[in-house]
């Protein structure tokens, strides 16, 4: 098998693991096909998926039986020893952001790509239904940059550099038609 052929695990961290996470999770899964496989989980998981998180990705005919609200101890092999191994992990909150982190094996690449929860907005449904769809797009658009990179060609050092451009650039905001 080539370094072409190989398909990276790559996990999304989140304090609650029900919006965000659970986001990437699934756009990652369909963009990624065949190169990446997604997981996501939280420091605190909620339990559930967020109905609004489950309402977009229906809405968009993404697989959803499959996403659930973990804790991020399934991915380390102190509790599960069939754990797949990362090779990269992207914190996409905050807290998450700034929480000690399990020891993960084999040294996965890790970025912040810290972005607002759209779980915590209040107001109209249209108006939480809005911020879902920013947040996915945000996603959408670091992810696509993201799967494009020619990671098997790059060092390290400049992979890592790119991951973290990633999380920082701001994508353009969603104009109306």
């Amino acid at each position: 098998m080539s370094a072409n052929d190989h398909t990276y695990n790559v996990l999304f961290l989140c304090t609650g693991n029900s919006c965000r996470s659970i986001l990437a999770e699934a756009i990652l899964n369909r963009i990624g096909t065949g190169k990446f496989r997604a997981f996501s989980a939280g420091s605190f998981p909620k339990g559930e998926v967020n109905p609004h998180a489950t309402a977009l990705l229906k809405r968009l005919n993404h697989p959803v039986d499959d996403l659930r609200s973990k804790p991020w101890d399934e991915f380390t092999l102190a509790y599960n020893p069939d754990a797949p191994k990362m090779d990269f992990i992207f914190t996409v909150c905050d807290n998450a952001a700034g929480e000690v982190c399990p020891i993960w094996p084999g040294q996965p690449m890790t970025a912040h790509w810290g972005m607002p929860d759209p779980g915590e907005v209040h107001g109209s449904e249209a108006e939480i239904a809005l911020a879902f769809a920013e947040t996915y797009r945000q996603l959408t658009s670091r992810l696509n940059i993201f799967t494009a990179l020619p990671i098997a060609s790059l060092d390290r050092l400049s992979l890592q550099k790119r991951m973290d451009a990633i999380g920082k650039a701001q994508s353009a905001p969603a104009r109306a038609e």
